[in-house]
């Protein structure tokens, strides 16, 4: 049988290895305090929060960075390996991994950014955007019992976007596999007569 190689597929691994190259110098998401105080810039593989342009570390999101990094490498080298043999035995259950990785991880993102502005939100009383820009008055407990406003802005950077188009690569990948497996069948040989 002559073997397809799924394009969908491919598209959607090198896809993905090229978002996680550009994740890791350019936010999905970017948040900003004044004129900036604080600069808090995003993405699944990489945290920066600078306060008055110093650097903040925080560990625990540096780990989730890594765990989102591997998880996004595994999953676009098996739609790569998976691209060039789709129609194997096995090819199966590569998409099956491959193609879902992208997934939860831009699900993660999205999930975590709105939630954290709602604990906030529920916690401290600050409204923070999502997109746009704000001016948010702080709560007395926090501004010593004067009337204190601050600037805000959010706003989404275009490798959000593109990870956006590289989920949906992987997700057609695995629709696409359908025709492959289907183009196969047909393409096999007629089952030799049996004469009586």
């Amino acid at each position: 049988m002559k073997n397809k190689i799924n394009f969908v597929a491919l598209a959607a691994g090198i896809s993905i290895l090229v978002l996680i190259a550009i994740s890791l110098f350019v936010p999905w998401w970017q948040f900003t305090v004044g004129k900036p105080a604080i600069q808090v810039n995003l993405s699944p593989v990489n945290f920066n929060l600078s306060v008055n342009g110093v650097s903040v570390a925080v560990p625990l999101l540096e780990a989730l960075n890594i765990a989102c990094l591997l998880t996004l490498l595994a999953g676009g080298i098996t739609l790569l390996i998976y691209s060039v043999k789709p129609a194997q035995p096995y090819s199966k259950r590569l998409l099956g991994f491959g193609y879902k990785k992208p997934l939860y991880v831009l699900v993660a993102f999205i999930v975590a950014l709105i939630a954290v502005p709602i604990a906030l939100q529920a916690i401290v009383g600050l409204a923070l955007p999502l997109m746009g820009s704000a001016s948010i008055t702080l709560p007395q407990t926090m501004s010593n019992g004067s009337n204190t406003s601050i600037n805000v802005s959010a706003i989404f950077e275009w490798p959000f976007y593109f990870a956006i188009i590289a989920t949906a690569l992987s997700i057609a990948a695995k629709l696409y596999h359908r025709k492959i497996v289907a183009d196969a069948v047909h393409a096999l040989p007629p089952a030799p007569a049996i004469s009586a």
